[in-house]
């Protein structure tokens, strides 16, 4: 059975930091696509950042362009979301995925193979 797994979330004030991970198992990370989703009250959910098939480049949105950082480790088959400056607009559940399906986009959640189920971040001003 696959799963993944977010954790790392919490609260924090502005300015503040926090670092998501995202546990894989039943399948591993290897050079797939993987993205970080976010989604916030009342907002349909977006792409955060992503690592494209093969690693060889990043997605990351406008909004969070030099402030959070994608990464993977494939030995701990764990892809984590390095998130600073945070401020209140980025509060929302953060959802990771892995495995893009064919012919589908790295800014789609339901593209993605196998998707987590959350993890809560609050920023609070």
């Amino acid at each position: 059975q696959v799963q993944l797994v977010e954790s790392g979330g919490g609260s924090v004030q502005a300015g503040g930091s926090l670092r998501l991970s995202c546990a894989a198992s039943g399948v591993t990370y290897g050079s797939s696509s993987v993205a970080w989703f976010r989604q916030a009250p009342g907002k349909e959910r977006e792409g955060v950042a992503a690592i494209y098939r093969g690693g060889g480049s990043t997605y990351y949105a406008n909004s969070v362009k030099g402030r959070f950082t994608i990464s993977k480790d494939n030995a701990k088959n764990t892809l984590y979301l390095e998130m600073n400056s945070l401020n209140p607009e980025d509060t929302a559940m953060y959802y990771c995925a892995a495995y893009l399906t064919s012919g589908g986009s790295v800014l789609k959640f339901s593209d993605f193979r196998y998707r987590g189920q959350g993890t809560q971040v609050t920023v609070s001003s």
